[in-house]
């Protein structure tokens, strides 16, 4: 029996339908879940009810834009660690320093190459899903110990109690990771 590999969702963030759509056929090879918000502001509330890999987020949109909506996302303990890609037609330097200010994990300017921008993504990608599969592994192994300790209550001997502390420590030092 083979489990189905989980998605992660990808953040597509640009107020020009025609760059999403751009966005989209360079990515969708990845085989990941492409979400699509027009605005920072649309970002923002997307970021409020899913969990996402990366966000690709183009820096002049009109009212909120990049580096603003990059500043709001980090300054969220539950999106803070979201990597941020920011993407610009704009190739002035300084715009790249202030995108790493705001908390972008990289800033590209357009023209780009597509393979370029799907290895960036499809990398950010990778370590969400091991992330995603270290947590699971975690509550699995928390779930058996505490199986054990369960069966083990009623055969309480000193070899048997320092295995089960050997055994809660290496789990602790995993949920601290």
């Amino acid at each position: 029996m083979t489990t189905a590999q989980p998605q992660a969702k990808i953040l597509l963030v640009d107020d020009r339908t025609e760059n999403l759509i751009a966005l989209e056929a360079i990515l969708s090879p990845l085989g990941q879940v492409l979400v699509r918000a027009h605005s920072g502001e649309a970002a923002l509330t997307a970021l409020l009810s899913d969990e996402f890999a990366v966000i690709l987020l183009d820096v002049v949109m009109p009212g909120m834009d990049g580096f603003e909506t990059a500043e709001h996302i980090k300054q969220r303990p539950g999106t803070h660690d979201v990597p941020i890609i920011l993407l610009t037609a704009a190739a002035e330097p300084e715009l790249a320093f202030r995108g790493y200010a705001a908390g972008a994990a990289d800033f590209i300017t357009k023209p780009f190459d597509p393979r370029v921008l799907r290895s960036k993504v499809a990398i950010f990608v990778e370590k969400y899903l091991l992330e995603v599969r270290q947590v699971r592994a975690v509550a699995e192994l928390s779930a058996r110990v505490s199986s054990v300790e369960a069966a083990a209550a009623g055969l309480a001997s000193p070899r048997l109690e320092e295995a089960l502390a050997a055994l809660r420590e290496t789990l602790d030092g995993l949920k601290e990771e």
